[in-house]
């Protein structure tokens, strides 16, 4: 018998955020994200055991499962607040009290009419839809994209999300869906999107899928149920036996039933999620129905939703409701693979078949891919952007400066807290604003604000210091703005006299929209929340109690 070990205590730790240990694990933590380009893979992989990164990790982690975007924006900020706000001395009821009043004014600022870094999307140009896309790619470098394949795939992405736009929508939308299909090892110029389900297929295969001509749709049916004949995987319903008979028998026979039934309602195709016995295979075949087995889980919603089906879940009689219907297919080759192409009467569900050099760079594209299209999802719901490159952190911490210092009274009256306090608040808030935005600047130049819109800009590293900045800076980080203009620049995390940002972006913004940075609103906006409202949390920890076994 193995030795038995006495169970340990549990450790009950107070006031965790004054050891020295976790403020080097958080500063750890802030030092890894702030240096990738993107967290999501990375905070799935990393063994986390201190309970306070536990709680900041899995914050994140959920975000990003909820809006596919933001993750990085939302990680730095959340180690921002809480670097920050240990270094004002406040008390924690004081600080977690004033950063929620900030939150709000951010919030509310964001979603106004005069929010001087959103931009309203008209859905009757593509521009805005395109810069988002882009945007998502570019700040990806592991897809290992060129200028030309950034922009190749920007354009199928987008239209593989308006395939999914019903075309007769009215009050309510209800999008279809957009299948990426792996084609590796093969150049990305070569990835394409097609109305409808590709399906893979042996080589073999494909001689013996016969052209069928009819004037009218195909008649399809799709089984959820196994039809092999195995009998752990009947599914639903009975298998009647009389004396005597085999089991194995009977149920090729209840199955070749089925099969008599199909060709009776004229079936065209039959599809299954698992495998179908080579004798029924061989039955439909010989009256002219094309069976394809092994579909996968995957395929079934869009294969239902694309051919209007009701997957069928028993060998029993097949009600005529269950069918449904595809336009056409066909057979087609890309790269080294074989498809089955169908084709649907309505377009809501396309396949991108997507191609990189290899599998690294494709797992990272086909993730950016399912992002890119999420944030376009997103848009329908509210459909706006945000300026992207650091330009709306910037433009925010100016904005919230302004508020603080000029008009602090609606905050004061109703907290009780000290002009002082909202001021130290208010710095440790927008500083970590700011040093989010810097974060962006991996080249170790140097970071300017301008002192009329509060955007970002960005001058190279090996650059003269003393010289006319409109000289060195060319655009602003999210593209808006030119250099040009007189600006009055500062450095950011210079001391400066606070100043109103202007809001209202011109009516241009959206027009001049060619080659904009932008942001998913959606995922910003709840990356912001999530960031503050978890810093909150961490702050407002007294105890932390650790099973050590």
């Amino acid at each position: 018998m193995s030795r038995l070990e006495a169970k340990r205590p549990s450790l009950c730790k107070s006031e965790p955020l004054t050891s020295e240990r976790v403020k080097a694990t958080l500063s750890v933590l802030k030092g890894v994200v702030t240096s990738c380009y993107g967290p999501a893979a990375l905070l799935a992989s990393l063994p986390v055991t201190q309970p306070i990164l536990k709680i900041l990790t899995t914050s994140v982690q959920n975000h990003v499962s909820c809006f596919s975007d933001c993750g990085l924006f939302t990680a730095i900020l959340c180690c921002n607040l809480v670097e920050n706000v240990q270094g004002v001395g406040l008390t924690t009821t004081t600080a977690i009290k004033l950063n929620k009043h900030l939150l709000s004014l951010c919030t509310e600022y964001l979603k106004s009419e005069i929010c001087g870094c959103r931009i309203p999307i008209d859905f009757g140009s593509t521009q805005l839809l395109l810069c988002l896309v882009r945007s998502l790619l570019t700040s990806k470098p592991a897809c290992m994209l060129t200028r030309e394949e950034v922009e190749h795939i920007s354009t199928l992405i987008l239209r593989a999300f308006l395939l999914t736009v019903p075309e007769n929508a009215k009050d309510r939308i209800i999008l279809g869906k957009s299948i990426i299909v792996p084609l590796k090892g093969q150049r990305v110029i070569d990835s394409t999107v097609l109305p409808g389900v590709l399906i893979e297929i042996p080589e073999v295969q494909v001689m013996k899928i016969l052209p069928i001509k009819k004037s009218d749709s195909f008649k399809v049916a799709l089984f959820c149920a196994s039809l092999s004949g195995d009998l752990s995987e009947t599914g639903e319903g009975t298998v009647v036996l009389s004396h005597g008979v085999s089991l194995e028998n009977a149920v090729l026979d209840q199955l070749l039933n089925l099969g008599r039934q199909l060709v009776s309602d004229q079936v065209d195709l039959v599809m299954c999620q698992k495998v179908i016995h080579p004798s029924l295979k061989q039955f439909l075949r010989t009256h002219g129905v094309i069976a394809m087995d092994r579909v996968g889980v995957a395929l079934m919603e869009p294969l239902s939703k694309m051919t209007g089906t009701q997957p069928i879940g028993s060998l029993n009689s097949v009600s005529p409701s269950s069918y449904g219907s595809v336009k056409d297919w066909c057979t087609a080759k890309f790269g080294f693979k074989h498809f089955f192409h169908l084709i649907p009467n309505e377009t809501t569900v396309c396949s991108l078949l997507l191609c990189n050099r290899n599998d690294t760079a494709w797992d990272e594209l086909k993730l950016t891919c399912q992002t890119a299209l999420h944030a376009l999802q997103l848009t329908i719901k509210e459909p706006y952007v945000l300026l992207g490159g650091g330009c709306t952190e910037t433009h925010l911490a100016a904005y919230i400066r302004h508020k603080t210092r000029d008009e602090p009274e609606s905050i004061l009256k109703s907290d009780g807290c000290t002009q002082t306090e909202l001021q130290l608040m208010s710095e440790a808030f927008c500083s970590a604003l700011e040093t989010l935005a810097g974060s962006l600047e991996h080249d170790g130049g140097e970071i300017l604000t301008d002192r009329k819109y509060g955007h970002f800009w960005s001058v190279q590293a090996d650059s003269p210091s003393a010289v006319n900045w409109p000289d060195l800076l060319s655009r602003c980080g999210c593209g808006l703005y030119s250099s040009q203009e007189e600006l009055g620049w500062c450095f950011l995390r210079g001391a400066h006299h606070p100043f109103m940002p202007q809001t209202c972006l011109p009516r241009e913004a959206s027009g001049s929209a060619n080659d904009l940075t932008l942001d998913c609103f959606t995922a910003k906006l709840s990356g912001l929340q999530v960031a503050v409202e978890t810093a909150n949390l961490i702050l407002d920890l007294s105890y932390v109690i650790e099973d050590r076994n």
